[in-house]
Parts: C-alpha cells; structure tokens; sequence
C-alpha cells in the first residue's frame, strides 16, 4: 500500500484523477525494471482524497499496489520490495510534467521545489512522498477490507463532532490527539495555523468546509490501472471465451444464471459493511424481511396503490379551474352559485 503525499494547492479533481493515472505508469515501469520482464502488468486501485483530520483541504492519493506483476499467463511474480527513491522521483517528474502542460503550475514554482530540503525523511522529497509502510500478506481478507474502509472513509465523522454550541458553533476534533500545524479555514491559503488538534467553526463556515469535498458529478475518485483495468479485465474475460471451445451444457448455464442472481443481491450485504445498517431488517420487530418483486420507476400507479395501502401516499386535492377564486366564505366559490 502506498500513501502519495499529494499538492498543497486547490488543483481540481480533473487534474488530480490524470496525477493518479500518471502514478501508475511509473509504478508500471519500475516494476518491469525489477523483474526485469517486459510483459509483465502489476495491479494497482487508487483512492483519490480531497480532505484533512480537520476537513481542510488535503488533495492526496492512496494506492493499492500488487507487490509484484501478472505475467501474460496469469502467474504472479512476487517482489519483496520496491526501491521507493527511484520511484519517487519518477513519479514526481510525471506530476509535474502533467500539470506544466495544463498550465496548473509555473516552471518557476517547479524549479522552486526540486531545490526544498531533503532531508525531512526518507521517501519525501520536494514536496512529494511515497510510504509503504503498510503490507497486507496473501489471504488477509480482513486486513484488505480494513484497508478499503480507510481508503473511501467519508470526509466527515460524527463520532469526532465533539459539541454544537446555542448559537450554532461546531466544535470538531482531530483524528489524532497531538497537537499539529493544521491550516486555518479562514484564509485563502493552506499555510500551516497554530498547533492545535480541534476546530471551531460558525455554521456558515462548517458547511462551506465540509461541502468542498464533495466530488462533481460523474467523477470517480476510485480508479482501477494494470491487472485491475477494465480493459484487462474484459480482455482476460474475452481470452477464455474464445478458448473454451465446448458449448455450455445446461446445468453451467443454470449455474451461471444463479451466480448472477447472487451478484444482484450483494447489494444488501454491501449496504450492510458500508454503512453498518442491515436494509433488510424490519424497522418494526427487527425480523428479516424478504423481496418480494422489483418495481421500477416507470410504473408509477403500482406505487402510488401500495403507498395508499400503507397510509403513506399523499391524498389528491380536488383542483378547482385557475379562473374561479374561492370566497372568503369557504364554501362557495365566487361565480358559482352552487354549494361544493
């Protein structure tokens, strides 16, 4: 697992999805450098994070990498480690040449940091760093999962919003106890503030602080590169259906069709680890309930009949003409002489 240290500027999401991209080409070489092995393909999924401990604004990437490479035959050829200096430095010359070219950064800031101190700590430098700290053996499924949660973890936590004041003050308090150099909200820069591990902001400037880390539509902030691409994936899936040259007997189909029963119904279970909420639990007795049939939006009468059923439905008010005015008395309606 890495952690890339990400910019210390408002780049947009746009830009910051192409520095992952351009992450894992460097990764890819590298890679093929160790082994050396010109055709083999790693794996790697990155997360992208807009936010700090405090919902300051903290743009950096976490990445799952394979610790090794896929060779074209599918057998994984394993890697005890990578030499982080020399990636590094790739993947820093990629950023930068990527965000010259869109014009999100000057040749002057750039010759700036290549010439920041290096000696802060090994695998940072000029402002850029890679971890790797963290190593997840074969078979750790709980492990994987733990690492997930971390990766796509919401922006906001309610069990650190410590206190919300009479007049609307939100107190909000780090994820570590130590005290550390966050930026202040109220400026327009992310200079680091006053040490400190809690934040108090108006209700105005929370919201403002907490909005800003939501994605545009239609971004994806998980990606998927190498082995775990898309397109690799459909290629392999293409591969084995052109080699399988016996046609299906009846039983795999059926097989087939109930295992994509079961994929269609992994969404309460997901639901489940995610949000920690059983959608399928009775919010009345607590049993399990059970789908009956699907209903899709189109079908707008059947909805409308079970909400009525269920008291849940909105009553349909009688419209009078829009040229009629109703009377001070309640009754009458002017214009006309009989009684509603």
């Amino acid at each position: 697992m890495t952690d890339t240290g990400g910019c210390k500027k408002r780049a947009s999401l746009e830009i910051i999805c192409f520095t992952s991209e351009t992450g894992s080409k460097p990764f890819k070489a590298e890679v093929r450098r160790m082994l050396p092995l010109p055709d083999v393909v790693p794996g790697m999924i990155a997360a992208i994070q807009t936010f700090g401990q405090l919902l300051h604004w903290n743009l950096h990437i976490h990445s799952l990498v394979t610790c090794g490479a896929y060779a074209p035959e599918g057998e994984f050829l394993h890697l005890p480690e990578f030499d982080m200096d020399r990636l590094l430095l790739a993947w820093q010359e990629a950023v930068f040449t990527i965000y010259l070219s869109e014009g999100k950064i000057e040749s002057e800031v750039v010759e700036n940091m290549r010439s920041w101190d290096r000696h802060r700590r090994a695998a940072m430098v000029d402002g850029f760093s890679v971890d790797q700290s963290v190593l997840l053996s074969a078979g750790d499924q709980a492990g994987i999962e733990r690492l997930v949660q971390y990766m796509v973890r919401c922006p906001f936590s309610l069990s650190r919003l410590v206190k919300v004041t009479d007049t609307g003050q939100v107190v909000y308090k780090a994820e570590k106890q130590a005290c550390q150099a966050f930026p202040d909200p109220r400026a327009d820069d992310l200079e680091a503030g006053t040490n400190r591990n809690f934040l108090v902001l108006s209700p105005l400037d929370f919201l403002a602080e907490f909005t800003q880390h939501i994605p545009p539509k239609g971004s994806h902030l998980i990606r998927y590169y190498g082995w775990y691409s898309n397109k690799s994936r459909g290629m392999r899936k293409n591969a084995e259906v052109e080699t399988s040259t016996e046609p299906r007997t009846e039983s795999e189909e059926n097989a087939s069709t109930a295992a994509a029963t079961r994929c269609s119904q992994t969404w309460a279970m997901l639901i489940k680890r995610v949000y920690e909420a059983d959608p399928l639990s009775c919010p009345q007795c607590g049993g399990q309930m059970k789908m009956i049939s699907f209903i899709d939006p189109p079908q707008r009468d059947v909805i409308e009949q079970i909400l009525q059923h269920c008291r849940l439905g909105r009553r349909r008010q009688r419209h009078l003409p829009g040229h009629l005015l109703i009377s001070p008395d309640a009754n009458r309606v002017e214009g006309v002489t009989q009684e509603l």
